[in-house]
């Protein structure tokens, strides 16, 4: 039995559709078919029955999920467990970071957590969100630190702040000299548009309901691109209030008349075994959004 081969049967349970287990195993779907099908030879019958909704568990499916559950659980802490040998006594933590996650309120907190486990390793990723989700299945982040809509079952999320969303310019653009920016300012202006962007459809639908539309003069994905852009002059772009920059040659407003706000969560895979140091660092995230 192969890992590769517990680790896509508890995809197939997960979702349920071999299509969508390939997709997040990152694996053709022939070859996690092909996985399942060694699987069910090696313990001798059928694991899954398939139709056209998707599939479900056969009985020895049921009776084997536990023990692969825990097999697959053991695997991730053994890795674990090497990685903290291979750095002698350092305690490695892999963070997980939404690319509009604000570095200040992060940086403070890891600064603490360091000093109070001074033998801490921290290694931060900056990534799309479906990329942080795939890396805590597969136990190479510890903890996602993102935003967004529903959490699935298979996470565990705690609401770490929240926050709105703001209208950031160049010192010298044409809105600046307004305290806040109404809808149909924005509908005026040259967009920088983030198409990743976790409120971008509210605010589209906020401006449609006026009937007007918001001009993308440019798009990217990247925050950092969108601001050179921005300290240019070359238009405006709407950003979380944590993502914005402290500088001179920047300036904010809010939007006055659609206050977009978004909840920030730290994400963990609940098959996976909590580690006290993580759990320590996101309990002191919480409380320092309590003290605010």
């Amino acid at each position: 039995m192969e890992m590769n081969q517990v680790r896509y049967f508890l995809a197939v349970c997960r979702h349920r559709n071999f299509t969508h287990a390939a997709q997040a195993s990152n694996v053709s779907q022939p070859a996690l078919t092909t996985a399942i099908k060694k699987l069910e030879e090696e313990l001798g019958g059928v694991l899954f029955l398939r139709d056209r909704s998707g599939c479900r568990l056969t009985s020895l499916g049921d009776l084997v999920r536990p023990r692969l559950e825990r097999l697959a659980a053991e695997a991730t802490e053994a890795k674990a467990q090497a990685a903290r040998h291979l750095h002698l006594d350092r305690v490695p933590i892999v963070i997980g970071l939404g690319e509009t996650i604000g570095q200040s309120r992060v940086v403070d907190a890891v600064g603490r957590f360091r000093r109070q486990v001074q033998k801490a390793d921290v290694e931060l990723i900056v990534d799309r969100a479906d990329a942080l989700v795939s890396g805590l299945q597969d136990g190479r982040i510890d903890v996602a630190i993102t935003s967004g809509g529903e959490v699935p079952d298979l996470y565990r999320a705690d609401d770490l702040y929240d926050e709105g969303y703001r209208v950031v310019m160049a010192g010298d653009h044409s809105l600046a000299a307004d305290a806040s920016i109404t809808l149909a300012q924005l509908a005026d202006a040259d967009l920088l548009d983030r198409p990743n962007c976790e409120m971008r459809n509210a605010l589209h639908a906020a401006v449609a309901e006026r009937d007007q539309d918001l001009y993308a003069a440019y798009r990217s994905n990247r925050v950092d691109w969108l601001l050179s852009l921005a300290r240019k002059g070359a238009g405006v772009v709407v950003l979380p209030e944590t993502a914005i920059p402290d500088e001179p040659g920047l300036i904010s407003r809010p939007i006055v008349d659609a206050p977009l706000t978004r909840t920030v969560r730290a994400l963990r895979y609940r098959h996976q075994p909590s580690r006290p140091e993580v759990e320590g660092l996101v309990r002191d995230m919480r409380a320092s959004r309590k003290a605010r």
